[in-house]
């Protein structure tokens, strides 16, 4: 059975490639994982095709886990998530979680093969109330 895959989207491509390195280092590739950030120009904010590439690339049957930084890169992966086929949608979730701690404690919780519905929650567990 393969794990939730994690999704990474940061207005900042160093901040993405950050926190996804912080996601190697401690759960290795047990998980699949994707980053993205920035704008097609090279300055701060996201793009939906990104977004879209980097679901792409996390691909798993068990789901994906998105974790993002701001509204803007919430709006568009929401965007990226509507543009899936029904099946894939289905599986696809935008965590309302720290982007660092969140994807940490996220591909954590994927790496021992829970559900999507648990490494989701672990991680919105982490936001302020």
């Amino acid at each position: 059975m393969s794990n939730v895959g994690i999704v990474i989207v940061s207005h900042s491509p160093k901040v993405a490639e950050g926190a996804a390195d912080m996601v190697r280092q401690m759960v290795g590739d047990s998980v699949p994982l994707a980053w993205t950030g920035g704008n097609p120009e090279g300055g701060l904010g996201t793009d939906v095709a990104r977004i879209l590439e980097a679901i792409d690339h996390a691909w798993s049957e068990a789901g994906v886990a998105i974790l993002v930084d701001l509204g803007g890169a919430e709006t568009n992966s929401e965007m990226a998530v509507e543009m899936l086929d029904d099946v894939r949608r289905s599986r696809v979730v935008v965590c309302e979680a720290p982007v660092v701690e969140g994807a940490v404690i996220a591909a954590t919780e994927a790496s021992g093969g829970s559900p999507l519905a648990d490494v989701r929650r672990v991680a919105e567990e982490l936001s302020p109330a």
